[in-house]
C-alpha cells in the first residue's frame, strides 16, 4: 500500500531523516516509535507532501507521490491527523468535518454518518465551536476530519498527546475500529505501550534512522525497547 525508500529530509542544513525505508501493507496498523526529535513527525510530513525529501521516494499503491504538493497527495488517498490536532477553532464541528471533505468537492452524507457513528460526541456537538471543546474532543474531531477525506491510508501523529489515560484508551480503541473497517493506518506515537498493543508491526526511530523493525508483539518484548520506551529498568 505505502512504500518509503531511502528517504532523506532536511530542515535547512539539519539532516532530519537519514535514509529511512518503511512499508505499510494494506489493512495494517504500523507504528513509528521513538523519542522527541527522532524524526517521527518529519516522516509523516514527508509522506503527506508537507515536506519535500532531498533524496528517496514515497510510493502509494506503486505510484510515486513524493514531490507532489500536499493537496494532491490528499487527493490520492492519504490523510493526516496532525500533531496538536490543529482544528479550526472558530469553526463549528460540522464545518471542520466539511473541510476534511474539501478534497472531494462536496460532503458525502455516508462519510459524515460514518464519522458520527465512530464519534457520537461529535454528532452531539456538531454546532459547537471547535475551539471550545476539550482536548479529547478536539482529537476526535481531528481524526474525524481526516476520515472525511476518505483515505486509504490514515496518518496519525501523536493522537494520545495531552490526554487523560481513559481518553487514550478510547482513542486507541477507535483507531482499531477504523482499521477494522478497512483503513490502513500509520501511527506515530510516544506512548509506545499503547501503540504496540494495537499495531501489527513497528519501527523504532533514533535521530532520523531506523534502528529496529519487527512485529509489534516482538518489539514489545525487546529488551532495548522496554528499557528505552516502556519505562522498564
Amino acid at each position: 500500500m505505502l512504500d518509503v525508500t531511502d528517504l532523506h529530509t532536511y530542515y535547512g542544513q539539519i539532516h532530519a531523516l537519514k535514509g529511512i525505508s518503511i512499508s505499510v501493507a494494506e489493512g495494517e496498523i504500523v507504528t513509528l516509535i521513538g523519542s522527541n526529535g527522532a524524526g517521527k513527525s518529519t516522516t509523516l510530513k514527508t509522506i503527506s507532501g508537507l515536506l519535500a525529501p532531498r533524496q528517496g521516494e514515497v510510493q502509494l499503491k506503486g505510484q510515486k507521490i513524493s514531490g507532489m504538493p500536499a493537496h494532491k497527495v490528499a487527493g490520492m488517498g492519504i490523510a493526516q491527523s496532525p500533531e496538536g490536532r490543529r482544528v479550526f477553532p472558530r469553526m463549528t464541528v460540522l464545518e471542520n468535518l466539511e473541510m476534511g471533505a474539501f478534497v472531494h468537492g462536496k460532503v458525502d452524507p455516508a462519510d459524515l454518518a460514518r464519522v458520527f457513528d465512530l464519534f457520537p460526541r461529535l454528532k452531539e456537538r456538531s454546532g459547537q465551536k471547535a475551539g471550545t471543546m476539550s482536548g479529547g474532543e478536539q482529537q476526535m474531531l481531528a481524526i474525524g476530519r481526516a476520515l472525511m477525506a476518505r483515505p486509504t491510508v490514515l496518518l496519525l501523529d501523536e493522537p494520545s498527546m495531552g490526554l487523560a489515560p481513559i481518553l487514550v484508551e478510547t482513542i486507541f480503541g477507535i483507531v482499531r475500529d477504523i482499521n477494522a473497517q478497512g483503513t490502513t493506518v500509520l501511527l506515530v506515537e510516544q506512548n509506545a505501550l499503547m501503540a504496540l498493543a494495537i499495531a501489527h508491526r513497528g519501527y523504532v526511530l533514533q535521530t532520523g534512522e531506523i534502528v529496529l523493525a519487527d512485529a509489534a508483539a516482538n518489539l514489545a518484548q525487546n529488551e532495548m525497547v522496554r528499557k528505552a520506551y516502556l519505562g522498564e529498568d
